[in-house]
């Protein structure tokens, strides 16, 4: 049977968006003035942005959730966007990881994560035998503990086996331990991520004229395809057919709306154009366009369009 589509892996929660006037000090109370429940990880964003770019795509979220009311909800959001959650496993013991979102208006946010059932993720969670992609995406490396501590490269490995494609996504972070990543370099087709992750990876500071060097060295580290690597200012992608280099558009004032996902809505549009067979500069392109458009929402996933809106969208603008 011939795989088609994309599985997306990992990373699962949900979001409670809480609106406040101002942050109370120790010991003191503050109002919640409003409430909104989402869907956040890689998982949701993901799915729902490539079954937005592509909707006639074939796109599966694998990963699991507790026996609640949060994990539910997270499940019935992605179907009704078109996303397969067949392969959402449900754990009885575990509770659905979440995320509180303390957001003042105007201010940063603050983060209060729960770990929950994405803490115990691991390839005993996905059912082989009935995932039929072309291309498999797994994040957040971490994020996730057992995937960080050698889980991930178990799932990579076993997709490898099979002939599927595999990416995968980080998170952030100011620490060595992305050393724990390296090891998985040698089963991961395609590496999408942001220049500070890939200065972390390479063990070299990632200024812009060093960004090449750094593709090219984890590349020669054991990535199989590709290095894709954005930052706000443009878009690089490094393969056997050298350095394409994508300088960012400039947005309009007041064009920007939001930055939750943007990174996540580029490496959507990413494993699109990959999917589709398209040369790295046209990658490049619906990536940043898939970017710009997250921008037009408060949200992860709003502001996304299918491909050709996508390209029009941006079509207009100025590098």
């Amino acid at each position: 049977m011939e795989r088609k589509g994309i599985a997306v892996v990992g990373t699962l929660l949900v979001d409670n968006l809480c609106e406040i006037s101002s942050y109370p000090q120790e010991g003191e109370l503050t109002k919640i003035n409003s409430l909104k429940m989402s869907v956040g990880g890689l998982v949701p964003n993901n799915g729902i942005g490539l079954k937005k770019i592509a909707p006639d795509m074939p796109v599966y979220a694998v990963g699991v959730i507790g026996d609640d009311d949060a994990g539910a909800f997270a499940k019935q959001y992605m179907a009704d966007a078109g996303v397969d959650v067949s392969h959402v496993l449900t754990l009885a013991d575990e509770k659905t990881s979440f995320t509180h979102v303390m957001s003042v208006p105007g201010a940063q946010r603050t983060f209060f994560t729960y770990p929950g059932a994405c803490a115990v993720f691991g390839s005993e969670h996905v059912d082989w035998d009935n995932l039929n992609c072309k291309m498999l995406h797994l994040g957040y490396f971490l994020l996730l503990d057992r995937v960080d501590g050698g889980e991930g490269e178990k799932i990579l490995k076993k997709a490898k086996e099979l002939g599927i494609m595999t990416s995968i996504d980080l998170v952030s972070e100011n620490s060595d331990r992305y050393k724990c990543v390296l090891p998985c370099l040698k089963y991961v087709d395609n590496l999408i991520i942001n220049e500070l992750e890939a200065g972390k990876l390479a063990g070299m500071e990632p200024t812009d004229e060093i960004l090449p060097v750094i593709a090219r060295k984890l590349l020669d580290m054991g990535v199989g395809h590709r290095v894709i690597i954005h930052q706000p200012s443009m878009g690089l992608c490094c393969s056997k057919d050298g350095v394409t280099v994508l300088k960012s558009t400039k947005l309009p004032k007041g064009y920007v709306k939001g930055k939750t996902g943007a990174g996540d809505a580029f490496c959507s549009g990413a494993l699109i154009g990959i999917e589709k067979g398209m040369s790295d500069l046209d990658i490049l392109e619906l990536a940043e366009a898939a970017a710009v458009a997250s921008l037009t929402e408060v949200d992860a996933t709003g502001g996304i369009m299918e491909e050709s809106l996508l390209l029009e969208n941006i079509r207009g603008f100025e590098r």
